[in-house]
């Protein structure tokens, strides 16, 4: 129950691919320590989603819940809190979306990403029981955020145009983000 240094891009361990947790490790002790201390960490520091590469930790697990409150985001409806071993994820509908991306290893900045509408994700909740989603819209692009942590990507490797990145304060007038995607 503490909160974790969040590592920054540029970190070697962020750009390594996490491995598998054993159904023994997700149901340990340790492991659920390792969840109080991600949803702790992800609670300070006002995000939606982090994983565990984010905190030093090569394993495949990533916590996501989306908040209206959030001042990060701020357009977005509540989402059940999503605890994810071990995902499999495949595309659903591979009409691609764009949003501007924040990354907490990536602080201070915003990029237009786009990716896959739709997808389904199999993975093991913190029980270790088998589950399934299928996210769409801005949730489907959370889930491949997050995931994508474990196989050593961060949302600027997924970018197509580099002009889309910029510094969050710099996005409050919305022509500018206008102007950069035409």
């Amino acid at each position: 129950m503490s909160v974790k240094e969040i590592l920054r891009m540029g970190n070697p361990l962020l750009r390594k691919e996490a491995e598998d947790f054993t159904i023994e490790e997700i149901k340990s002790p340790e492991t659920k320590l390792l969840l109080e201390d991600m949803w702790d960490s992800l609670e300070v520091a006002g995000g939606i989603g982090l994983a565990a590469p984010q905190i030093g930790i090569l394993k495949k697990l990533a916590v996501i819940k989306l908040s209206e409150e959030s001042d990060r985001y701020p357009d977005m409806e509540d989402s059940e809190p999503y605890v994810i071993f071990n995902p499999k994820v495949s595309v659903v509908d591979e009409t691609e979306q764009g949003f501007w991306e924040g990354c907490l290893s990536v602080p201070g900045l915003r990029g237009f990403v786009e990716r896959p509408r739709s997808i389904r994700v199999d993975f093991l909740d913190e029980n270790a029981v088998p589950r399934t989603i299928e996210a769409e819209d801005f949730l489907a692009t959370v889930f491949q955020h997050e995931l994508d942590h474990l196989v050593g990507k961060l949302y600027v490797d997924r970018m197509k145009d580099i002009k889309t990145l910029m510094f969050e304060e710099e996005m409050v007038f919305d022509e500018i983000k206008e102007e950069v995607l035409d």
